[in-house]
C-alpha cells in the first residue's frame, strides 16, 4: 500500500484539490480528493517497478498529483482519470531517470562485454560459440505463462534493480515506456553505440538472472 500521507502534499491534502478544482470537475466528474485512494497504489507500482526505488516512486507520485491539479483544464475527458495521471507520471518518471543518470559519468564497465566471454569459451570446433554448461536452458515454464504470473514480474523486477543504475534505467525505458533509440540515448546522455551494447549487457544479464530465479527452478 503507498503511504498516502508521504503521497499528499500537506498543502495539496484533499480538502485544498477540492477547492482549487471547484469549477473543473463539474464538467468531467473529476473528484481530485479521491485520486490518492483510486489510483494512489497503482500509480505507486508503476513507478516503482521503473525507478526501483521507494522514495524516488514516492516522489514522482506526489509530484504527478500536484502537476495534475495545476493542470485539471487539461483533462479532455478522451481518457479516463487513470490514464490520464499515468502519462503525466510518465513523464515524471523519465525526468527523474534523466536528471539522475546524468549526475553520473558514463563508467566504462558499462560498456565492457567482456564480463560475457565466459559464456562463448570452448576448445572444440564450435568456438566462440555458447559454452555447453552455461548456454541458454530450454525453460521448464512457458513464456507465456510466465507473464500470467505476478510472482514472475516480482522476479523480473528484482533482476532489473540488480543491474547497474544507467543499463536499468536505459532497459526501461526501451522496453517498459517503449521509448525510440534517439530518445533513450538523448535522456541518458548517452550515444546509440553505447546504448547498443548496455542494451545487450541488460538482455545478457536479466536473461540469465530470469532463469535462475524462476524458468529453471523447480515447480
Amino acid at each position: 500500500m503507498v503511504r498516502h500521507a508521504a503521497i499528499l502534499d500537506k498543502n495539496a491534502g484533499p480538502s485544498a484539490m477540492e477547492n482549487r478544482a471547484e469549477t473543473s470537475n463539474v464538467a468531467w466528474n473529476i473528484d481530485p480528493g479521491k485520486w490518492v485512494d483510486d489510483h494512489g497504489d497503482y500509480l505507486f507500482r508503476y513507478a516503482f517497478v521503473r525507478l526501483h526505488d521507494e522514495c524516488r516512486a514516492e516522489d514522482a507520485v506526489q509530484e504527478t498529483l500536484l502537476a495534475a491539479l495545476k493542470n485539471l483544464n487539461t483533462f479532455g475527458g478522451r481518457a479516463s482519470e487513470r490514464t490520464w495521471l499515468t502519462g503525466i507520471l510518465r513523464n515524471k518518471i523519465v525526468d527523474i531517470i534523466r536528471k539522475s543518470c546524468r549526475e553520473v559519468m558514463l563508467d566504462p564497465a558499462e560498456t565492457d562485454l567482456s564480463d560475457f566471454d565466459p559464456l562463448f569459451e570452448r576448445e572444440d570446433e564450435f568456438k566462440d560459440h555458447w559454452s555447453d554448461t552455461l548456454s541458454p536452458r530450454v525453460w521448464k515454464r512457458s513464456q507465456e505463462d510466465a507473464l500470467t504470473e505476478s510472482e514472475f514480474f516480482g522476479v523480473l523486477n528484482d533482476c532489473v534493480a540488480k543491474l547497474p543504475q544507467r543499463t536499468a534505467a536505459a532497459f526501461s525505458l526501451r522496453e517498459m515506456e517503449e521509448l525510440e533509440t534517439d530518445e533513450v540515448c538523448e535522456v541518458l546522455g548517452i550515444s546509440e553505440s553505447n546504448f547498443w551494447v548496455i542494451m545487450h549487457r541488460a538482455r545478457m544479464s536479466l536473461r540469465r538472472c530470469i532463469e535462475l530465479n524462476w524458468f529453471m527452478r523447480p515447480q
